[in-house]
């Protein structure tokens, strides 16, 4: 995939910070290459359901999940392939793992967390890359202790094509979320490019 289209226009900086902060493109890649990622991958990847404890009962995690170490230990669909070589050409990272959720529809989503700092490497973004239908992702302030309960926040469409990237730093000031969502929404696929530490998981 030629590069010479990426990042041709600015991105929408929502947070600053030393490492690059949050940053949101709307096109990446156009809505034809999305739209051909989004079937291959939703037809040709082994994604699973799981479970997890909350609180005193165990519940399904409301979407289906499935990652890939980027080192070439194991094969790659092509449509992930070419999709993760565009994100780390595109930003100049040498990710090594993505992990992927594919949320069915508006029942599926994430709550709120920001990523768990001793499973990736400091320095280094996360880069978000959506594929299939539009879905709302929440962008929260964490409140600090002792302040006033005075956020930032922002609700972000992201788009079939359209990357946001989250540095390292800002996963100890924000959290992200998809909600549920009563409305008719298709299926989508996120894929989380990330840089783990040797022996990591997705």
């Amino acid at each position: 995939m030629s590069q010479a289209g990426l990042f041709a226009a600015e991105p929408r900086v929502l947070a600053e910070d030393g490492e690059g902060g949050i940053r949101y493109w709307p096109r990446f890649v156009d809505l034809m290459l999305a739209t051909r990622w989004f079937d291959s991958l939703r037809a040709e990847v082994d994604w699973h359901g799981g479970s997890r404890p909350m609180y005193d009962r165990v519940v399904d995690i409301p979407r289906l999940t499935a990652g890939f170490p980027l080192d070439g230990s194991k094969p790659l669909p092509m449509a992930l392939d070419d999709a993760a070589r565009a994100v780390g050409e595109g930003l100049g990272v040498a990710f090594t793992h993505v992990g992927m959720n594919h949320y069915r529809d508006g029942r599926d989503s994430v709550a709120p967390h920001n990523d768990k700092l001793d499973s990736l490497v400091p320095g280094h973004p996360i880069a978000l890359l959506s594929l299939g239908a539009t879905r709302r992702m929440d962008i929260r302030e964490k409140q600090p202790s002792g302040m006033p309960p005075r956020r930032r926040g922002w609700r972000l469409e992201l788009d079939a094509g359209s990357l946001l990237v989250m540095s390292h730093a800002s996963q100890t000031r924000y959290d992200h979320g998809i909600p549920k969502t009563t409305a008719a929404v298709g299926p989508r696929i996120s894929l989380a490019f990330r840089v783990r530490p040797q022996g990591g998981r997705w």
